[in-house]
């Protein structure tokens, strides 16, 4: 028995590597992409669960940024929607260093030509143009190109006597494009006065975030204008404001709430109702003619 007691003990080595090979063989693993952290509440969410639910969080409501491609999914009628426009190519016209370089980078990265979609669709059966902005293309900042697109998608609308809805998600004017940027504000506009001379109905959904010069012209400009829940709306930055009234200003202050309370914005509308509000408000357009 003491013989026993001090004969030394049986092992083995293992290695660093035969260890993470084990663990790597044997740990189960999550794919990328299936859970969701909710910016809002923290809450993590299926990612399934999710898009079933409009890009919502179920537990808090908070509305997730979505892009085009989710727009078109959850508006139109299915396979009803046809894109105009998407071979028109950014240009660099001030020679802005990198921006040709970052341009391709960003259209490689979010498999978008700009920062609009602009076309055709159908919501209820009812046709409408339609031009829905995507933050993910540099903050969807308003250039030459997302001008001229939008732009020409109201002159069509004139053309075949449609109503325009316009979805706004947007940091302002392109600084790389300088005044030209600028200018698109102008011009916009002064196709939507053209619209509104044809009593021709437009509805502009804002949608999280809606800053700057799209703020200043064209997403206040409709003739209905909705929004989604507690969707970030101004022109300049709350912080900015406060630091030149010296003063502080309400935790909603900008926000859609605030908006529709003061009077800026007519409805707020969660994901989920927006088919149905819009295609109630078309069809109230097209029975008063």
């Amino acid at each position: 028995m003491l013989k026993n007691l001090f004969r030394k003990t049986k092992y083995i080595t293992v290695s660093q590597k035969n260890i993470e090979n084990y663990k790597r063989e044997n740990t189960p693993t999550i794919p990328d992409g299936m859970w969701v952290k909710c910016n809002k509440c923290g809450e993590i969410l299926y990612q399934n669960d999710l898009e079933k639910n409009y890009m919502v969080c179920n537990l808090c409501g908070n509305h997730f940024r979505i892009g085009v491609k989710e727009r078109i999914k959850y508006l139109f009628d299915k396979d009803t929607f046809k894109e105009w426009d998407y071979k028109i190519k950014t240009e660099n016209p001030l020679d802005f260093k990198g921006y040709d370089e970052k341009i391709e980078h960003i259209k490689e990265k979010t498999n978008l030509s700009e920062a609009v979609t602009t076309g055709k669709g159908k919501i209820a059966g009812m046709e409408v143009v339609v031009c829905i902005m995507d933050s993910k293309f540099m903050m969807g900042s308003m250039g030459s190109v997302v001008g001229e697109k939008i732009t020409r998608a109201i002159e069509r609308a004139i053309e075949l006597r449609l109503p325009v809805i316009i979805f706004t998600a947007s940091g302002g004017a392109r600084m790389q494009e300088g005044i030209l940027s600028l200018m698109q504000m102008a011009k916009v506009s002064s196709a939507l006065a053209k619209l509104d001379e044809e009593g021709l109905l437009y509805i502009c959904v804002l949608t999280d975030p809606t800053t700057g010069g799209v703020t200043a012209s064209f997403a206040m400009l409709g003739d209905i204008i909705l929004a989604e829940p507690d969707a970030l709306i101004g022109f300049a930055g709350k912080r900015v404001i406060e630091q030149t009234i010296n003063e502080k200003l309400p935790e909603d202050f900008q926000r859609s709430e605030f908006l529709l309370e003061h009077g800026f914005i007519d409805k707020i509308v969660p994901r989920s109702d927006l088919r149905k509000v819009l295609a109630k408000l078309i069809n109230m357009h097209q029975n008063s003619f």
